[in-house]
This record gives structure tokens, C-alpha cells and sequence, in this order.
């Protein structure tokens, strides 16, 4: 009992019985999962250490591990549809030969006909690419360059519609892709971490590093059930809420560890162990290191180094992001665009010292006022940009009116009320990022001519 407490934790030493009283099944739910019989399930047959079928056709890895421990705790039986590749599960799910997709991410395409577990396992996607490639801090920045996706991957679909500055081209497995940037075919490829860093180790390919993680684009890997089957998608919910992290973190050192073989010399054994631990120590704490300074240099590339808020490169990639979002969606989509009345006036009377914290002063209070949703930054000089997404006009114009009464009402360095002036604009049909930007400069300065201290909408 001491062993598995330490390894896995409490829940890790429950039997299978157990764990379900945990998941608190009903009797109906209990029932359905006894007279359901075995469900078809299909797989990625070739994506280690995540998941696979080996020579003998057997599911093995991560995935297969945590798919098998919910099955488990849910009472599933299952029957596992050998596929020669992942487009042929996915169109297996599709026609309904099999009812569950083990292990995959969640997009709005697999919404159609797909139903989600909560995660099995989530991992941070890394930008791979050869030594001598810059830090990527924002990809929408690159131009002309190319990055490499396993056929029919939901990061590929995610990286088509939003850095459409990327040229996308297709591999037919995980090595692959990791092949063709290490031989110059492909300038990088975006794929998970832990596989990555297992098939970088497996196949030596050194000459690869991770060059940059893409903020918002974990893996959040789940268990997919064909949409008229909703019932048994929430008892494998219940189900994978009983797996711990310890029982997760366990899973995947048993996968991504280094098998060593058998010898005879097992002084030779102890050396090499010794060196080897010593090299992954050094290499772990490099890597912390270098993490670190890829934090600090993506957030300096995003970051106005006076107010802290997201600076004029930033902003301009989200917002040509969200514009496309807004367009391809047919989702709303609006901005305000204001800057400091008579900010001239006060760097003449106070120095440019004061004007700096008063635009500082400025950028808390505005941060302190908009949504979560929202990105406030600053556009240049004394003017500031807010990009809303999922807001109308009528909207982003209370949100406005919010901001100006924010501002009024701030102590300023000055010792006098400082004011701004403020334009909305919503994103329209026909509109670009510059149309929709006008609109905003047009209304702005409709408020600074109507008065100042105000807000209007274009």
C-alpha cells in the first residue's frame, strides 16, 4: 500500500469497483453501460508515445493507458477497429464504424460529429525547427516560410485559420514531419511536446531544438463519442474525472523513460547510469534556463516596456486574428480607439516625465476596466487601442463610456482630472482591419471636435 500511495496516490490504489463508487454512476447509468455490449473504438495507430498498435495490433502508449484506466472505471467494453492511418479512424468515426475516438484534441470540425470527454491528458505545443532558427515569439510576424503537420491533425486546422501568413504542408506520420525539418524540407512543424521530445530522443535528430511555445494552443486531448450516444460521453466524463495527476505524470514516465538493456557488467550498468543522470541533470536545468529567457523574450517582443500593456506589433497581429475570426464566423467584432486630451498641454507644464506616468496611470486604469475577453494596448504616443471580441457596437459603446468615467475619476500625477476622448467601431461585413480602424479614428475625432471627454460610436 506505502508503494502505490507514493507512486500514484490514494485513488491510484482503488480497484476498479472502487474508483466507480467514486464517479457516483446512477443506477440508469449503470444499466445502460451493462446492456450496451462492446463499443467500436478506433485510434491513431501511429503516433507514440501517445498512442499506437504495435506489430501484434495490441493499443499501447499514453493515450492508450488513460483511455483504458476510464473504460475501466465506467465498466466499458470495447473492441479497438485496427485503421492503417489516422485519416482512415476519423473517417471510420465519421460513418459510424466506430463509435469512440480514444484520444484526440477538440475542434469545431469534430464538434459536428463528436461529442467530448474533459481532458485525458493536456500538453503544450512546441515550435520545432533546426538549430539555427531565430526564437519564434509570434508567428504571425514570419513570412514566406513553411511549417509541417501530419495529415488530418486539428493543429493544422487551427494554424490554416488563424496564421494564414504560414505555408502548410502535410506529412504522413509524426517522424516525418520532424524528418522534413531536419532536412530542410519544411522550416518548422508545431507538435506536442512530449511526443516531440520522445521521437527527437528516439530517432537522435539533434540537430532540432524547440524554438517557441504558441501561447493558447495546448493539447487538451479527450475522449470523443459519436454525437447520438450522449449518455455514455457523461459516464466516461465521470469516469476520467477519478484519474489523478499522479496517475497521469506516472503514465507518461513509463512511456517516455530510456528502456536500458540487460548486460552482464553491472558496474558498466552503474557509470553509465551515473553519467547519464548527470547529463539529463545539466541538460534539465539548460533548458529551464533557456525557458526562461524565451519568456522573457516573447514577453518583451508583445510588451510597450513603459505601460506594460500589449504594444503596437502585438496588437496589430490580434487584430488582424480576430478580424478574420469576425469575417469567416460572421461573429461580432468591435473596437475603441482613444488617446489622452491635451496631453500636449501636460508634457509642456509638468515634462515628459510626468506625461510618462500619466500615461502609466492611464494604462492601469484601463486595464482595471475592461473585460477579461478584451486586449487593451497601446497604439502609439498617447493613444490606446481596445480589441472586443464577441461585442456589438451597442456594447463596446457602454464599454467606452466605462473607460472614460475610469479615467475621470483617477488620481493622476498632475493633480488635476485628466480626460480622454474615445471612438467604437464594429466590425462589417466588406470591412478590413483598415476600414474598420478609420471608422474608429473617424468617430474618435468626432468626440475630440464634439468637446472632448466623451465617446462615440462610428
Amino acid at each position: 500500500m506505502l508503494t502505490c500511495l507514493a507512486w500514484l496516490g490514494f485513488l491510484a490504489c482503488l480497484a476498479g469497483p472502487a474508483r466507480a463508487e467514486l464517479a457516483n454512476f446512477t443506477p440508469e447509468e449503470r444499466a445502460y453501460i451493462r446492456d450496451l455490449g462492446p463499443v467500436t473504438v478506433c485510434v491513431d495507430p501511429d503516433w507514440p508515445p501517445f498512442e499506437r498498435l504495435n506489430a501484434r495490433g495490441q493499443y499501447e502508449g499514453v493515450g492508450a493507458d488513460l483511455f483504458r484506466l476510464a473504460a475501466e472505471v465506467a465498466g466499458l467494453r470495447y473492441r479497438i477497429v485496427p485503421t492503417a492511418n489516422w485519416d482512415e479512424s476519423v473517417a471510420a468515426s465519421k460513418d459510424g464504424r466506430c463509435r469512440l475516438l480514444a484520444f484526440l484534441n477538440q475542434t469545431p470540425a469534430r464538434d459536428e460529429w463528436l461529442l467530448f470527454t474533459p481532458p485525458l491528458f493536456t500538453d503544450a505545443n512546441v515550435f520545432i525547427t533546426r538549430e539555427e532558427h531565430f526564437f519564434i515569439a509570434d508567428p504571425a510576424e514570419l513570412t514566406g516560410e513553411t511549417i509541417v503537420f501530419p495529415s488530418g491533425t486539428s493543429m493544422e486546422e487551427r494554424v490554416r485559420r488563424d496564421y494564414p501568413n504560414l505555408r502548410i504542408l502535410n506529412s504522413a506520420s509524426e517522424r516525418e514531419a520532424l524528418d522534413m525539418v531536419s532536412e530542410r524540407k519544411a522550416d518548422m512543424t508545431l507538435r506536442s511536446l512530449v511526443v516531440a521530445a520522445y521521437t527527437i530522443k528516439k530517432e537522435g535528430l539533434f540537430n532540432l531544438k524547440i524554438a517557441g511555445k504558441l501561447p493558447g494552443y495546448d493539447n487538451a486531448l479527450r475522449i470523443g463519442v459519436s454525437k447520438d450516444m450522449p449518455r455514455l460521453r457523461d459516464i466516461l466524463s465521470k469516469a476520467v474525472r477519478t484519474i489523478t495527476p499522479a496517475e497521469r505524470e506516472e503514465i507518461v514516465n513509463r512511456h517516455v523513460s530510456i528502456n536500458v538493456e540487460t548486460m552482464t557488467d553491472y558496474g558498466l550498468i552503474g557509470r553509465i547510469a551515473a553519467g547519464f543522470a548527470l547529463i539529463v541533470a545539466i541538460v534539465v536545468a539548460w533548458n529551464l534556463r533557456i525557458n526562461k529567457l524565451y519568456a522573457e523574450l516573447e514577453r518583451r517582443s508583445r510588451t510597450d516596456p513603459l505601460t506594460g500593456l500589449a504594444n503596437r506589433t502585438h496588437l496589430d497581429a490580434v487584430l488582424r486574428q480576430e478580424a478574420d475570426r469576425a469575417e469567416r464566423y460572421n461573429r461580432p467584432f468591435a473596437v475603441i480607439l482613444f488617446d489622452v486630451d491635451l496631453f500636449k498641454a501636460v508634457n509642456d507644464a509638468h515634462g515628459h516625465l510626468v506625461g510618462d506616468k500619466v500615461l502609466k496611470t492611464l494604462a492601469e486604469a484601463a486595464q482595471a476596466t475592461v473585460r477579461a475577453s478584451d486586449m487593451v494596448g497601446r497604439w502609439g504616443g498617447e493613444e490606446f487601442l481596445v480589441l472586443c471580441p464577441e461585442t456589438d457596437a451597442a456594447s463596446a459603446l457602454v464599454l467606452a463610456e466605462r473607460l472614460r468615467l475610469a479615467v475621470r475619476g483617477e488620481r493622476f500625477e498632475t493633480g488635476t482630472v485628466q480626460t480622454v476622448s474615445l471612438g467604437v467601431a464594429a466590425f462589417a461585413p466588406g470591412d478590413c482591419v483598415d476600414s474598420l480602424l478609420i471608422r474608429a479614428d473617424d468617430a474618435l475625432y468626432k468626440a475630440k471636435n464634439a468637446g472632448r471627454d466623451r465617446a462615440m460610436a462610428a
